[in-house]
């Protein structure tokens, strides 16, 4: 019973953060979905984290960790590189297209980014970011539920449905601003949460070396190879790191990421934005993949064990009641206002991009979020697939989709509406016969799905400059 009022007195402050935005609220659509383009640079940085982390980090990375080892750092150490990488190329460049073009969709800037609209793409990238983000807040909301299940013994939708109430909330309080303010919170409690579990976990096993000594004990465990590579040694290992530095450079092509350096308050302070995102980030996936390695040695692999309740059951044996209850509600919280980001991001899509000029005034917009909210609750409830999966799924389609398109747009290049087309639908196509294959456990579907885009665009040029010769002679 401690747990659990700890647990709802603490998200109530979360939530009581993200509400107080309401008093920032300027009831326009450009203030609901963007923040008027005046986010601080340290709000910028730590809302990134959150919602890039949260249910996927504190759920689905763990349960991964606890499988895969000391292997899992390479996923660490390609994500981050991929993602630093594709920062440097399309963040200041995409944030500058934001305010040209006056759009508040991600797709919306896609289609206009030199000016003309591509009305085919902005439809289409509107129909993907609904479906994609639809299915990861969902997993958002999946990974909230496991959480309360594990540590309560609550029925499973029932964190799912308190996750639904909260975005709604969220969304009706102050839109994107309520999500950014909930998540700078968050991200100070996601690190000391961490950082408490993996200390407490390490003393417990008599400091580091004790702590090393009984992982070495699980076989396989400290190895630097991954062991379900399809192709061996270090060509395996060289394949493995390269797919999650893909996976990392996949951020770009997430708008619900991507959203919060769109809403940055000057494109001259990105650059201060990366340093608190990279950071925080960087120290808070090291900590996550050490707590992982951790609960492997105090949970030893069972057959009816999900892994993706490592967390939550290891925080029950370690430590007390009262810091229980903030961790739970740290892991919650963060589900939650990730799942708010995805579900506004999937809101706007659905009424700028798929139905554009039908949704004028706040009160269809909210509506729209609503409905919105509902659908992802609905495949949260239905879906049996873990947190890990879902969004590896929905980040590598989305990074297929999109991440061409930008590369192409930051390099100079300008397709047309039926081009932008084409190379969209080849990398998201390759990237989905790559997972049904199964080809996915030797390298992560998103590498192959972005060169497949750039490829298609490269052989749409080279058969543009054939013709016009043809047509010359």
């Amino acid at each position: 019973m401690i747990i659990v009022l700890n647990f709802l007195f603490f998200l109530a402050i979360f939530a009581g953060v993200g509400l107080l935005s309401a008093r920032k609220s300027q009831g326009t659509r450009h203030d609901y979905y963007m923040a008027n383009n005046s986010v601080k640079p340290w709000l910028v940085g730590l809302s990134a984290v959150a919602t890039n982390n949260s249910g996927y980090m504190f759920i689905g990375v763990i349960g991964y960790t606890y499988l895969t080892g000391l292997a899992s750092l390479w996923l660490v150490i390609g994500w981050i590189l991929g993602d630093f990488i594709a920062s440097q190329l399309v963040h200041r460049h995409l944030r500058e297209a934001t305010v040209r073009t006056g759009e508040v969709t991600y797709g919306g800037v896609l289609s206009q980014w030199y000016g003309a609209e591509l009305a085919g793409l902005r439809r289409i990238a509107g129909l993907l970011t609904v479906i994609f983000l639809g299915i990861y807040a969902a997993a958002q909301l999946n990974a909230g539920s496991k959480a309360l299940h594990v540590l309560f013994d609550w029925p499973f939708y029932a964190g799912a449905v308190i996750g639904a109430v909260l975005v709604v909330g969220y969304c009706f309080a102050g839109g994107i601003r309520a999500s950014i303010w909930t998540d700078a919170a968050q991200s100070f409690v996601m690190f000391g949460a961490m950082l408490t579990l993996l200390y407490a976990a390490v003393m417990a096993l008599g400091g580091p070396q004790g702590a090393w000594g009984e992982m070495g004990k699980i076989k396989g465990f400290l190895d630097w190879s991954p062991a379900d590579t399809l192709i061996p040694g270090m060509a395996g290992l060289a394949f493995f790191a390269l797919g999650w530095f893909f996976g990392g450079f996949s951020v770009v092509g997430q708008p619900h990421i991507m959203i919060r350096f769109m809403a940055l308050d000057n494109p001259s302070h990105m650059a201060r934005a990366r340093l608190y995102y990279y950071l925080w980030y960087t120290l808070f996936y090291l900590l996550a993949t050490g707590v992982g390695m951790l609960s492997r040695v105090y949970l030893p692999e069972a057959q009816n064990f999900d892994p993706e309740l490592a967390l939550p059951t290891m925080a029950l044996q370690l430590l007390p009641d009262m810091l229980v209850g903030l961790i739970l509600a740290g892991i919650f919280a963060a589900t939650m206002s990730t799942a708010d980001s995805l579900i506004l991001s999937c809101s706007a899509a659905l009424t700028h991009d798929l139905l554009p000029h039908q949704f004028e005034n706040m009160g269809k917009i909210k509506l729209a979020t609503v409905v919105v909210t509902a659908l992802a609750l609905a495949i949260a409830l239905s879906s049996n697939e873990s947190v890990f999966t879902l969004v590896i799924l929905s980040l590598s389609f989305l990074a297929s989709a999109f991440v061409p398109l930008l590369l192409i747009y930051t390099l100079g290049g300008q397709p047309t509406d039926r081009q932008a087309l084409i190379i969209l639908g080849a990398g998201l196509g390759v990237a989905i016969v790559w997972r049904w294959l199964g080809f996915h456990h030797a390298l992560y579907e998103g590498m192959p799905g972005i060169l497949a885009g750039l490829l298609a665009f490269g052989m749409l040029r080279l058969f543009g400059k054939v013709a016009r010769s043809l047509v010359r002679s």
